[in-house]
């Protein structure tokens, strides 16, 4: 049976999560002809490396293992924010890009869970970006981050079995990654344009 995340865990994500996210990094791709094409090439690169990332970081075993599971986090987020970057900017949307797009892009799958409401909407075919208060922000990551507690938990307990648990959680991380590119190609695809305010 997996235990269930302690508080202080969750405490600890959400800083992590709005570290990972405060400071956008510079992309390293141009406007492109075919973004769609040219964002799964880019996502495809960045999964093998998180899966690479997340498999290496996997290895250590028992005790020790659980030490390196915020690092992994932190180093795939830190390759998927570059990836939400550099896929902005193929759809030449790189001047525009704003933290609340890189959550969304990052915690997509989480949509469903309703942590992602304030931040996102889809209205038809297109997406509307708020501008929410830091308050707001600093809510949503608080809920990430206990939703992100429990799937940690079970990261760590494949600490467990060292070879099959980072084969396992290589896999995890290439899929989860190739997901970022997915959400990010349909978020810019669909010119998101954040909206005026300061609360949705």
């Amino acid at each position: 049976m997996v235990a269930k995340p302690t508080p202080t865990l969750t405490e600890a994500l959400a800083p992590a999560l709005l570290d990972a996210v405060a400071r956008i990094p510079n992309a390293r791709r141009r406007r492109s002809a075919q973004p769609e094409a040219d964002a799964r090439r880019l996502g495809r690169r960045a999964a093998l490396k998180s899966a690479a990332i997340a498999g290496a970081l996997a290895l250590p075993a028992g005790p020790l293992g659980w030490l390196t599971l915020l690092p992994e986090m932190r180093a795939v987020w830190k390759v998927q924010v570059q990836l939400v970057a550099d896929i902005a900017a193929l759809y030449g949307m790189k001047s525009t890009l704003t933290q609340e797009q890189v959550l969304f892009c990052l915690f997509r799958r989480e949509a469903s869970s309703g942590a992602l409401r304030d931040l996102v909407a889809r209205v038809g075919e297109r997406f509307v970006v708020r501008q929410p208060s830091s308050a707001l922000v600093r809510m949503v990551a608080a809920k990430l981050a206990a939703r992100l507690a429990r799937s940690l938990v079970g990261k760590g307990a494949a600490r467990w079995l060292p070879v099959a648990g980072a084969v396992g959680l290589a896999a995890y991380a290439y899929r989860e990654t190739v997901q970022v590119a997915e959400a990010a190609a349909e978020l810019f695809g669909h010119e998101a344009r954040p909206e005026a305010g300061d609360e949705p």
